[in-house]
């Protein structure tokens, strides 16, 4: 039974300053025995499309080196949240896995991008980012785990590709905003938590009052019944979870849905 940490970082406008506040958080959570670590969407860049290309330009290098080393200092599954990651002239919102030797085993580039008209918002992160191509699962001493990135919880297709590939745990950094978050986030996790019978992971950004974007935080634990286990508030905070995977196998037998699945008239990529 796997100990589990979601770092809600609040996102400074000095990436040094929350790079060395990421470093802490994480020793702090491994100290407080977490074996899996998870950092939340774009945690070392400004969640705001005038900061998006500034901070690519920086390069995702000096992020993804620290979250290795990090992962190897203190011997943790890091689930890398999301930086700004740069490739042949394009922009992606990525998510790099590290196991506790600090090798990279997973990269997911965020595959459906927020492009949004709401009352009193307009966002289109396509103006910055390209799309990821890739459904993304990867093996852990643990288990087989997957990974998306925020407004890819929208498409349920996405999360039973993974739960068919072997996912029994799925981690989604996100930033949703104070719109939609109170509306649909918890909804949606929980959701994709009971369609795919396995346990989900929101790992969202703290709220940075009076930012330009407003983000909702309340990250969030669900195991395969749907049940939230684990949650916070929108302040910066590390949110623990012990994740019984033997839950998964359990909820499975008693509702076996995926015996039932009519694969003769649908069907995900496996």
């Amino acid at each position: 039974m796997p100990k589990l940490a979601v770092c809600q970082i609040r996102t400074e406008l000095d990436q040094h300053q929350t790079m060395d506040k990421a470093y802490r958080m994480i020793a702090q959570a491994a100290g407080n025995g977490a074996e899996i670590v998870v950092l939340p969407e774009m945690w070392n860049c400004p969640y705001s499309k005038e900061y998006f290309k500034k901070y690519a330009a920086l390069g995702h290098y000096e992020a993804v080196d620290a979250m290795s080393r990090w992962a190897a200092e203190f011997g943790v599954l890091l689930v890398g949240g999301s930086v700004p990651e740069t490739d042949e002239g394009s922009i992606y919102n990525t998510c790099f896995v590290f196991d506790s030797q600090g090798r990279q085993i997973a990269r997911h580039r965020k595959v459906h991008l927020f492009d949004v008209d709401l009352p009193g918002m307009k966002f289109r992160e396509s103006s910055t980012f390209a799309t990821g191509e890739k459904i993304t699962v990867f093996d852990t001493p643990f288990g087989k785990m997957g990974c998306a990135v925020c407004f890819d919880l929208r498409f349920p297709e996405l999360f039973r590709a993974m739960a068919v590939r072997g996912a029994k745990i799925i981690f989604l950094p996100a930033q949703f905003n104070t719109s939609t978050g109170p509306a649909h986030w918890e909804l949606s996790l929980r959701m994709r938590a009971v369609d795919n019978e396995l346990f989900m992971v929101g790992a969202s950004a703290a709220r940075y009052e009076g930012f330009s974007y407003p983000c909702w935080g309340h990250s969030t634990v669900c195991d395969p019944f749907g049940q939230v286990i684990a949650t916070c508030d929108e302040t910066e905070q590390i949110l623990y979870s012990d994740i019984d995977l033997d839950r998964v196998d359990e909820v499975r037998r008693s509702l076996p849905t995926f015996l039932h699945l009519r694969r003769d008239i649908y069907a995900v990529a496996e």
